[in-house]
């Protein structure tokens, strides 16, 4: 059986995105399950800065050597920060995913939107079913 990490003090959507919430920016990436299930991240498209995305609206793309995948926006908010060491070293995504291997920081967010969103248990028992 394959272990996931689950990080403390981050929400996570059903499609497996997670959100942190610093400064009042919104950090966002892949979970470790997302990551090991996609396998060796090759390749990632990133949003222009400036770019508004809707909650659960597409934000950017991530590739790995399985399939693309479409990685929605947990809240909405406005692309002030994209994570460019990805250009270089996708997989940090695999390595790292809820630390430098975040995708994109939005400003602006809908907090409200955070109590919809699962928190790290919530996220270990729906993984478990899946």
């Amino acid at each position: 059986m394959v272990e996931y990490s689950v990080a403390q003090g981050i929400r996570y959507t059903r499609e497996h995105e997670w959100v942190r919430v610093e400064s009042g920016l919104a950090v966002v990436g892949i979970t470790d399950y997302a990551a090991k299930q996609l396998g060796d991240v090759t390749y990632v498209e990133l949003p222009p800065l400036g770019k508004r995305v809707a909650r659960m609206g597409e934000m950017c793309v991530v590739e790995s050597v399985k399939a693309a995948a479409d990685v929605y926006a947990p809240l909405a908010g406005e692309v002030t920060g994209v994570n460019t060491a990805l250009e270089d070293s996708p997989q940090l995504i695999n390595s790292d995913p809820y630390g430098s291997g975040w995708l994109v920081k939005l400003a602006d967010i809908d907090q409200a939107g955070l109590t919809e969103l699962m928190d790290a248990g919530e996220y270990r028992s729906f993984i478990a079913e899946v």
